[in-house]
């Protein structure tokens, strides 16, 4: 069963492809996703990590900061309580002990250590196939197309909102009088809804997006928080 978290903010209508886009699989980014905080002491390798895989074209970055350190001294202004659901999420799937900071997840199928680089780069490497994603931006609209895919199994369509980069002066707790730099913060989640391989569109008004978002990512993703299927990510700028 999917999260309540992942039902639609919002409704999304979906509608023809245009003719000049043609279906198909397309090579998608190996998917990163960092689970981390501001008030973890371990994590500002695994941020620094994270930003180094941000400039790989084969790769989509994601932070994910959890909100369960916040009462230890420092309150982290990411912190999403959907963060942390996704990666209790992932315990369960992925048949691990407990949630753990910091964590990487890459495809929605291997959990590493955060900082374990030598688990993690060779983890990256080949090329994926993935559904063909399009995502345009339409006046103050962000557009979403997805190709068909007869074959295709009901997967879920997910979009972040993205904040680049950011540095955060930090106030107390175990990272106290330190400067972290962050990369590819998720500062919002969108569920789109349920994708059964017929080509569709889902758009987006960029008001919903958080002003600092500067960035957005897409993620098709079988159910159950399972493998990615396919991803794409668009800057505003």
């Amino acid at each position: 069963m999917i999260r309540a978290s992942l039902k639609p903010v919002f409704a999304l209508l979906p509608g023809a492809l245009t003719a000049a886009w043609s279906a198909g699989a397309a090579p998608r980014p190996v998917v990163v996703e960092l689970y981390t905080s501001e008030g973890c002491s371990s994590c500002p390798p695994a941020d620094a990590l994270l930003g180094e895989l941000k400039g790989q074209p084969h790769v989509l970055a994601l932070a994910f900061h959890v909100d369960y350190w916040d009462q230890l001294g420092w309150a982290d202004r990411f912190a999403l309580s959907y963060a942390g659901e996704r990666q209790s999420h992932y315990a369960q799937v992925l048949h691990l002990a407990s949630v753990f900071t910091p964590q990487i997840v890459i495809d929605g199928q291997h959990s590493f250590i955060g900082s374990d680089r030598g688990g993690i780069l060779p983890a990256l490497q080949g090329e994926r196939d993935g559904i063909a994603i399009r995502i345009t931006r339409e006046g103050d609209t962000l557009a979403i197309d997805l190709a068909q895919a007869p074959a295709q199994t009901p997967a879920d369509v997910l979009l972040l909102a993205l904040v680049p980069e950011a540095q955060t002066v930090i106030g107390g707790g175990e990272n106290g009088g330190r400067t972290l730099r962050e990369f590819n913060i998720v500062r919002k989640t969108f569920a789109l809804g349920s994708w059964n391989g017929a080509a569709a569109r889902y758009t987006l008004p960029r008001a919903l997006l958080p002003a600092d978002a500067t960035e957005a990512a897409v993620l098709i993703q079988q159910p159950g928080q399972r493998a990615i299927l396919g991803a794409a990510s668009f800057a505003w700028r």
